[in-house]
């Protein structure tokens, strides 16, 4: 299943979502006082006083109708997150640059279907065609410079956009242009340097002079780490004892895909003046807001800059932001005319589901999670091996009591069962429909990630769980330590007792077990990882096993 909501993320090994449970008050029923306060409770919950925060608005009828900050916007200054706080917001960019390539398309100063060597004469094709509207809708097969090893290497270098595109222009194709959907930096990248070339001016420069100046977004820029900006959000991640100070990061390395600092309030001024056409026309933005359909037909619920979805049925016009420090979500629903930005200082606790459920509540179609008490022996019905239309696998599991469901290399995610056959997936939108044959046996679950359908057969593979081994606790010592895979990104071992535990960096901490004495998994994703001792007999390595890969870490400590 192509996942379309993914974003500027730096780390994406053992992510998680951090989120709480949605209410089933009926918003219909709910008066702007009683609609305050879900709101207060839900980011409440989730964004704690003396922890790291985030700042939320929501507007309906081209009326803010909800604006508050909770928690900490700097935890060793002691200040409180305000709504007004300028954040990082990632991936959110992207809706930037793609503006800015249509505005001059509308000049007549190019044209979607160029291929990108018109701006680049030396980039390698490798034999395809690769056009503008390729890298607008993520479908370019070019590899995100994001996602290679040297990545890490340079982070807290500023390099020129040059020396970035010689980096994408050394890597191979990942598939045929426009015959697959892959979220990919490396395409908004060069974006960025083809307005440059094609304007005259420089990126920030174009953002400044056509966007913030104009629309009056006086608390937006392109980032930076030198200047003073005033109401700047510290960012944080998550650490082994607490949240601590995020990993620096050159902010010349996102540029077009990732680069800019802005406020829910200046989010808001833009989203207003997209829709009444203050940037580009009608039917410019009408293509922007088309999911882009592959060569096969097949939609990839993606335009250009954005995520085509629906919410409750509902369409919708979402992105979001993943960068170091930070993570952001806005969401907007044309129909209703109803806009949400929620933005969060800190990569360990994720905004989206959170500003879903405030647009849910806002259009009166809260999501209703209360849950229908089925059995063990009810439960283990469902359980099983599912496979896809492209082969590809789902397992459903018991663990304590519930199921969990987790794709092949993905997390495990619990499942709540609402209905007779019915299914959500634990702090999601998204639904399990099973269905039976005249006999009631299970032979299908149907997904549906809000709107995005896939069907998945039931095979008759065996489900076969692993069984935890015990490791003496004096083994258990051996690989504790830190083992780096890449420079910046490492894994860290720690023992409490008989127990094991792992965490990545900027990442939460999980439990692993042990299937062998040497080789533990982790019940939370599909991964595994071996310790391996050399000829000295001391523990220097470790191989991590996730979605068919192969990944060693050295030993740093």
């Amino acid at each position: 299943m192509i996942m379309k909501r993914r974003y500027f993320t730096m780390t994406v090994m053992l992510s998680l979502i951090f989120a709480f449970v949605t209410s089933d008050m009926a918003a219909q029923s709910l008066t702007p006082k009683q609609l305050t306060a879900e709101y207060d409770k839900m980011l409440s919950d989730q964004f704690k006083a003396g922890e790291t925060g985030c700042a939320a608005l929501v507007a309906m009828n081209g009326q803010v109708i909800y604006r508050k900050a909770f928690g900490m916007a700097d935890l060793e200054l002691n200040v409180p997150m305000q709504p007004e706080m300028v954040f990082r917001i990632g991936s959110i960019t992207k809706q930037f640059t793609a503006i800015a390539i249509l505005q001059l398309m509308e000049q007549g100063k190019l044209s979607l279907q160029d291929e990108i060597t018109r701006f680049i004469p030396d980039y390698p094709m490798q034999g395809h065609s690769i056009t503008v509207e390729h890298l607008l809708t993520h479908t370019s097969g070019i590899k995100s410079y994001t996602n290679v090893p040297e990545f890490q290497k340079f982070i807290r270098t500023d390099m020129k956009s040059e020396e970035v595109i010689d980096l994408i222009k050394s890597k191979p194709m990942e598939f045929a242009p426009g015959t697959k959907w892959n979220y990919n930096n490396s395409g908004y990248f060069l974006l960025g340097y083809i307005i440059e070339k094609v304007s005259g001016k420089t990126y920030q420069e174009y953002l400044q002079e056509n966007f913030f100046s104009p629309l009056g977004m006086t608390s937006s820029c392109y980032g930076n780490d030198t200047e003073i900006i005033k109401w700047r959000a510290s960012g944080y991640q998550p650490g082994k004892e607490g949240a601590v100070n995020s990993d620096f990061m050159s902010m010349l390395l996102p540029y077009a895909a990732g680069s800019i600092m802005s406020t829910v309030d200046d989010l808001y001024k833009w989203n207003r003046a997209v829709h009444s056409y203050k940037l580009v026309k009608k039917e410019t933005l009408d293509m922007a807001h088309t999911a882009y359909k592959l060569k096969d037909g097949k939609s990839t619920g993606y335009g250009y800059g954005w995520s085509l979805s629906e919410l409750q049925g509902n369409p919708t016009i979402e992105h979001g932001g993943g960068i170091n420090g930070y993570l952001t979500s806005s969401v907007y629903l044309p129909d209703e005319d109803v806009f949400v930005a929620l933005f969060s200082n800190s990569n360990g606790k994720a905004p989206e589901f959170s500003s879903l459920k405030m647009a849910a509540l806002a259009i009166g179609k809260p999501l209703k999670t209360t849950e229908m008490q089925l059995n063990e022996a009810a439960l283990k019905e469902y359980q099983g091996i599912y496979v896809s239309e492209e082969n590809k696998e789902a397992k459903i599991v018991m663990e304590e009591g519930k199921l969990a469901a987790a794709r092949s290399g993905g997390s495990r995610r619990t499942m709540i069962p609402v209905e007779k056959d019915m299914f959500l997936i634990e702090n999601s939108f998204t639904s399990l429909k099973f269905s039976r044959d005249p006999a009631g046996k299970i032979i299908m679950a149907t997904f549906d990630d809000r709107g995005d359908v896939t069907e998945w057969k039931k095979s008759d593979k065996s489900l076969e769980e692993k069984k935890v081994v015990a490791v003496d606790e004096a083994k258990l010592d051996k690989y504790v330590g830190e083992y780096e895979i890449q420079p910046g990104f490492s894994i860290a071992f720690t023992r409490e007792g008989a127990r094991l535990f792992t965490q990545a960096t900027g990442q939460p901490k999980f439990e692993i077990f042990a299937e062998t004495e040497s080789k533990f998994f982790l019940k939370v994703v599909d991964a595994q990882v071996e310790f391996v001792a050399g000829d000295d007999g001391k523990f220097n390595k470790i191989i991590l096993y996730r979605g068919g890969q192969q990944i060693e870490g050295k030993r740093v400590r």
